[in-house]
C-alpha cells in the first residue's frame, strides 16, 4: 500500500531541501571516489602485495560488481524501509569495510573487503536520487540533479588525484583509511539533515537478483580473465568462451524473468517505455565505461614510462577536474532550459575527441602540455554528460517509481564501469603481448617492478600499447552519442 508523502513517524518535507542533498552528496562522493582511486595506487599495491596487474584490476572490478548487482533491489529497499535508513546502514557497512581494506595484507583479502565496500555503496546510491525526486519540486529538480551528477563526475575525476597524494605521503592503505573519518562525518550529517520519508510496500525479486548477479559475474570473469588463459581452458571442460556465453544466457534469462514476473520485477521493464529514461541509461553506461577504463592505462603510462610518482600522476587530472567543476553550475542551469540532445551530444563529441587525441600522443617524450590539453577538454565534455543524463533519465518518472528508477539507472551506470574495467584489462594484456612485452620479457608491469623500472628500450612500445587500449573508449562513446540524438523534448509537468 502506498502511503502519502507525510505520515506518522515521518518528518515534514524541509522548506529548504538543499542541506539534506549536500549531506547525501558527501557520502555519495566518498563511494564514487573509491571507484577510481585504486587506479593510481595500482603499481603500489602490485609491489606491496606481490600481485599481477589483472589481480589488482579485480580490486576495482569486485567493488563494481558488488555495487552494481544489489543496487537494483536496494532502491526498492529504500522505498520499503525509508531512504534515510538504508542510506545510513549502507554508510556504516562501507565505512567498516574501508577499515578492513586498509588492514588487509593480501590481494585476496583486499578483493574480499572491496566486495563488502561495494555492498555498502549499493545501499547508499539509489537513496540519493530517490530523496532528490521526492523533496525537490519539478522546477528545481534539474538543478538538484545537476549537483548529484556533478558529484558523480567530479568524484570519478578526483579519485586518482587524491589517491596519488595519499599513496605518496602515507601508503596505499590510506586510500581506504581516509574513508573512516569522512564516513563518520557523513553519518552525523545524514542523521541530522536528511528527512524521514514515507515508505511504500514492495515485494522483492530475489530470483532476479540471483540471475543478474550470476550473469554479470560470468560475463566479467570471462572477459577479464580471457587473456590470462589465452582464451582457452580455465579448468576441465570450462573455457573462457563458454563462461562468457553462459553469462549472456543467464542475463537473457534474467530479462525473460523480468518480463514474466507479474508481481513486482527487479527491473520494471515498463520504465523503458519512457524513451529518455532508456536512452539516458545507455548513455551513462558508456560514460561510466570510459572514465573507469581510462585510469588504468593512463596511470601505468605515467608511472612506468614517465617515472612520475603517484601524486604527480594523479595531478595530471587536475585540468579535467577543474574544467568539470567550473562548468557544472552553468550546465545545471542549462539542464532545465536547453534540450538534452543538444547538451549531451556536445559532451559526447568533446569527450570522445579528447580521449582519441590523448591516446595518439602517448609516448616516452610527449610534452606535458600535449597531455594536459586533451585532459582539460575531457573535463568540458564530462560536465555536459553526468548531470544532464541523470536529470533527463528521471525527469518523467512518477514518484511511486523513484526508487526503482534510481536503482536501474545506478545499476546501469555501474554495469558500464564493470565492463570498462574488464574490457580495458583484457585489451591492455592483448596489446602488451602483441608488442612483445608480456610475460618475462622485461616490458610487463610486473617485471618492471621486479627489475626496478621499465627498460628504456621497452618504453615506446609500452606507451603505444597503452594508447591503443585507450582508443577503445571513443569507440564505445559513439554508442552513447547515437543514443542521445534520439532524446525527446523535456516534460516539466507530471
Amino acid at each position: 500500500m502506498t502511503q502519502t508523502d507525510r505520515e506518522p513517524g515521518t518528518a515534514a518535507l524541509p522548506a529548504n531541501p538543499w542541506p539534506a542533498l549536500w549531506a547525501l552528496c558527501l557520502g555519495f562522493f566518498m563511494i564514487l571516489v573509491d571507484t577510481t582511486i585504486v587506479t593510481v595506487a595500482t603499481p603500489a599495491i602490485m609491489e606491496d602485495l606481490d600481485a599481477e596487474v589483472n589481480s589488482v584490476i579485480w580490486v576495482t572490478s569486485a567493488y563494481l560488481l558488488a555495487y552494481a548487482v544489489p543496487v537494483l533491489i536496494t532502491g526498492r529497499l529504500g522505498d520499503r524501509y525509508g531512504p534515510k535508513r538504508l542510506y545510513i546502514t549502507g554508510l556504516v557497512v562501507f565505512t567498516l569495510a574501508s577499515l578492513w581494506c586498509g588492514l588487509t595484507d593480501s590481494i585476496t583479502g583486499l578483493v574480499a573487503a572491496r566486495v563488502a565496500q561495494g555492498l555498502g555503496a549499493s545501499m547508499m546510491t539509489p537513496q540519493t536520487m530517490a530523496v532528490i525526486t521526492r523533496v525537490f519540486p519539478v522546477n528545481r529538480r534539474g538543478s538538484a540533479m545537476a549537483l548529484w551528477g556533478a558529484t558523480a563526475g567530479v568524484a570519478t575525476l578526483v579519485g586518482p588525484i587524491l589517491g596519488g597524494v595519499l599513496v605518496d605521503s602515507a601508503g596505499w592503505e590510506w586510500i581506504f583509511f581516509i574513508n573512516v573519518p569522512v564516513g563518520i562525518l557523513a553519518f552525523v550529517l545524514a542523521w541530522r539533515l536528511v528527512p524521514r520519508l514515507a515508505t511504500h510496500d514492495h515485494r522483492f525479486d530475489w530470483l532476479g537478483v540471483a540471475l543478474s548477479g550470476a550473469g554479470m559475474f560470468l560475463l566479467v570473469f570471462g572477459l577479464q580473465e580471457g587473456q590470462q588463459y589465452d582464451w582457452g581452458t580455465i579448468t576441465g571442460p570450462v573455457t573462457v568462451w563458454r563462461t562468457i556465453v553462459a553469462g549472456l544466457v543467464v542475463l537473457a534469462l534474467f530479462v525473460w524473468w523480468q518480463a514474466r514476473n507479474s508481481a513486482e520485477p527487479l527491473v520494471p521493464l515498463g520504465l523503458f517505455r519512457d524513451r529518455n529514461f532508456s536512452l539516458s541509461n545507455l548513455g551513462i553506461s558508456t560514460v561510466s565505461f570510459g572514465f573507469t577504463a581510462m585510469g588504468f592505462p593512463l596511470m601505468l603510462y605515467a608511472q612506468l614510462v614517465r617515472g612520475w610518482s603517484p601524486t604527480q600522476s594523479g595531478l595530471l587530472l587536475i585540468p579535467l577536474a577543474v574544467s568539470s567543476i567550473v562548468l557544472a553550475p552553468m550546465v545545471g542551469r542549462m539542464a532545465d532550459r536547453v534540450h538534452p540532445r543538444t547538451l549531451t551530444s556536445f559532451g559526447f563529441v568533446v569527450m570522445g575527441a579528447s580521449l582519441g587525441a590523448l591516446a595518439l600522443v602517448l609516448a616516452p617524450d610527449t610534452p606535458l602540455w600535449q597531455l594536459l590539453v586533451p585532459l582539460g577538454t575531457l573535463g568540458i565534455g564530462s560536465a555536459f554528460l553526468w548531470a544532464v543524463l541523470s536529470t533527463t533519465a528521471n525527469r518523467n518518472l512518477p514518484l511511486s517509481q523513484a526508487g526503482a528508477g534510481s536503482g536501474v539507472y545506478n545499476a546501469t551506470r555501474q554495469v558500464g564501469a564493470v565492463l570498462g574495467s574488464a574490457a580495458i584489462a583484457v585489451l591492455m594484456d592483448a596489446r602488451l603481448v602483441a608488442s612483445g612485452l608480456g610475460g618475462a620479457g622485461g616490458g610487463s608491469p610486473e617485471t618492471a617492478f621486479a627489475s626496478g623500472g621499465l627498460p628504456e628500450q621497452a618504453q615506446a612500445a609500452f606507451s603505444t600499447a597503452m594508447g591503443e587500449s585507450i582508443l577503445l573508449i571513443p569507440a564505445v562513446l559513439c554508442i552513447g552519442l547515437v543514443a542521445v540524438l534520439f532524446f525527446e523534448g523535456m516534460k516539466h509537468e507530471r
